[in-house]
């Protein structure tokens, strides 16, 4: 499906290694380069977040639900999730960066949360079995992907019927379908999570193609301008 995104470049795995790179160094950092990064409650100590928002707000998790988190980085809101749904509950992390997956693993293991397990892998092809989870969250990295549509799919793959999809990503305001543009970004303008922000309309219209129903996304702050970028989740349900 046809989107106002313009990607950096055509190479997947060019894409993927400037995000991979970019993540390092800011985890590295102990920073996010994000001005959209929101403070939460019951964030897990001394795990940086790098989000956009608060998926886990928006989930509405239940004790014994199985969760899974797309590009779960150092591992902030699966850590949280894992505090939501208890022992008797289950989450997963997929990520493909090898010093954010190591992270991860170590905070699960100081704050002794056994029922948490962080996956190495790529969100456009989970490894994980269909029908499988509850629950499916991201925060602000769906917009980093050069194929959407796969990751949509995918999601709706892994979900069980009824599941939920909450995806706290950045969007260009465009109320009036006049803010997207033909210029090719550049990579670090992309890692940033600002060159990649979805037209909320066009990412909606991708969620239903991927099968989705109840598909929304919450509405601009007040007086943000168009074109502005701007952090909200992505609403829906697989039937």
């Amino acid at each position: 499906m046809a989107t106002s995104r313009n990607l950096p470049t055509t190479d997947p795995s060019t894409l993927r290694s400037a995000v991979q790179e970019h993540y390092t160094g800011r985890l590295e950092a102990g920073a996010c380069c994000s001005p959209m990064n929101v403070e939460v409650g019951n964030a897990p100590a001394g795990v940086p977040t790098f989000g956009c928002g608060d998926p886990n707000a928006a989930a509405a998790f239940a004790p014994g639900e199985t969760v899974l988190d797309l590009g779960s980085g150092a591992g902030f809101d699966a850590l949280r999730a894992a505090e939501a749904v208890g022992p008797t509950g289950m989450v997963l992390g997929v990520d493909m960066t090898p010093a954010m997956l190591q992270r991860a693993r170590t905070a699960a293991r100081d704050l002794g949360h056994h029922h948490v397990h962080f996956l190495e892998g790529h969100i456009e092809t989970l490894p994980v079995p269909s029908a499988s989870v509850d629950v499916v969250i991201s925060n602000c990295v769906v917009n980093l992907s050069s194929d959407v549509d796969a990751v949509l799919r995918e999601a709706f793959r892994v979900l069980k019927p009824g599941g939920r999809l909450r995806i706290s990503d950045t969007f260009r305001h465009d109320p009036d379908g006049t803010a997207s543009t033909t210029t090719t970004p550049d990579l670090e303008g992309w890692c940033a999570c600002e060159a990649g922000a979805h037209a909320p309309e066009a990412f909606m219209a991708q969620a239903r193609a991927a099968g989705f129903e109840a598909v929304a996304v919450d509405a601009a702050p007040e007086g943000t301008a168009v074109g502005d970028v701007y952090g909200a989740v992505l609403h829906a349900n697989r039937p």
